[in-house]
């Protein structure tokens, strides 16, 4: 049944209206909820927020300077194709050719405002109330968020590593509509193997359902070589849908560009999701978007590499003998850490971090079952230096009373 909720006014009797049950019973957005723990008022130390993925670093200044010429252009201001613009879709085309070793067009691309648009528009596009999606746990939360709300069922492949495709196999049946994946992994980090990857697009494949990835992070693995060849087999079109965003390897969270690629037929669909939902990514964060592909290679590099060496900075904090804290896996942005008190949950132990001890994280709860001895750490939003502050801290609070 519909919740109802009442209101009442000076100038209207009291009247009452329905919410929709499906929406209803999603927990609230869990960042919001974390930012509520930390002690009002002053401090004497800085606050350690690692609780969102977001770029301590500003977008380019040469971005900047390019948006603004932008915003004096004739057109700006006004809708463009569905799919975005013509330019930016042969440009993330060619991206992900070079990138995957593979064969990717431009009509295999429609821009999006940011990837939860991507995910969203893509499960609504395959799938409908009462089908079921396989998603490994622990997972973004965004990804099982909207799930609930279609009245999707979410099945979980357990486990913090690598997905076992085997597992993903046990799971499928006749309402099945894809496997979803996150790649470097948000929460943990954990980067899959290509072989991996491959493995469950050939399930998928061979099921007749979708691979959907999210890539948002790919450009923060080590190295050059593909994530995995899906882009590079015959036919991909059939059984994958991927999924990237400009946010965080160009510092673009508040642009909002995305991106789905998957083949013509899902697209299809995706254009009337998309004309419903925004009718078109905003024609100057597109246009950006387009400069920031084309033209900021070697500033990305750069930031890439300063990233890796917060990640390695971390991991070698993590290394003190007095620390009870475990670092269980670390990538791109992310580090998921095992927490040492069995008699507090999660998210009590989270909580205690950010009211005591000025360090904001999420609970391993926020991510699915089964996660109540972990915290997921962001450190995107910490430098290098911040490493053995966030470790003292952890330190601190395994002195309890």
């Amino acid at each position: 049944m519909f919740r109802r909720i009442r209101i009442s006014s000076p100038w209207c009797p009291i009247m009452t209206y329905a919410v929709n049950p499906a929406i209803n019973r999603i927990e609230a957005p869990p960042i919001m909820e974390a930012q509520t723990w930390v002690r009002p008022g002053l401090r004497n130390r800085k606050l350690l927020n690692l609780c969102q993925a977001v770029p301590s670093w500003k977008c380019s200044d040469e971005l900047d300077d390019e948006v603004a010429r932008l915003a004096h252009q004739p057109g700006i201001s006004l809708y463009t194709d569905i799919y975005g613009i013509p330019e930016l879709r042969a440009a993330i085309a060619d991206h992900l050719s070079a990138d995957y070793k593979g064969k990717v067009g431009a009509q295999n691309v429609c821009v999006t405002a940011g990837c939860n648009q991507a995910f969203a528009a893509a499960i609504m596009a395959v799938a409908k109330a009462g089908d079921n999606v396989i998603v490994p746990v622990p997972y973004f939360f965004n990804h099982t968020m909207w799930l609930g709300m279609l009245g999707v069922e979410a099945r979980y492949i357990p486990g913090i590593g690598e997905p076992d495709p085997a597992d993903a196999a046990k799971l499928i049946d006749d309402r099945t509509r894809a496997i979803v994946l996150c790649s470097p992994n948000n929460p943990t980090g954990a980067i899959y193997a290509p072989d991996t990857i491959k493995a469950l697009f050939e399930l998928a494949r061979a099921s007749g359902i979708a691979l959907i990835i999210d890539e948002t992070y790919k450009d923060f693995r080590d190295g050059d070589a593909p994530a995995h060849p899906i882009f590079s087999i015959d036919g991909w079109e059939d059984a994958f849908i991927h999924l990237y965003s400009f946010s965080k390897a160009f510092s673009m969270t508040g642009y909002r560009v995305g991106a789905i690629t998957a083949s013509t037929r899902v697209l299809a669909e995706v254009e009337k999701i998309m004309d419903c939902l925004a009718i078109c990514t905003t024609h100057i964060s597109q246009r950006a978007a387009l400069f920031a592909l084309t033209t900021l290679n070697d500033w990305k590099n750069a930031k890439i590499a300063m990233m890796h060496g917060r990640l390695s900075a971390l991991r070698k904090a993590f290394a003190r003998n007095d620390l009870k804290y475990q670092l269980i896996s670390s990538g791109a942005l992310f580090a998921y850490v095992k927490h040492p008190f069995a008699d507090e949950t999660a998210k009590q132990v989270a909580m205690r971090l950010a009211g005591e001890h000025d360090l904001l994280c999420l609970p391993g709860s926020m991510f699915g079952p089964g996660q109540e001895q972990y915290l997921r750490i962001a450190f995107a939003n910490a430098e290098a230096t911040d490493m053995e502050t966030l470790v003292d801290r952890l330190v601190e609070s395994q002195r309890r009373g």
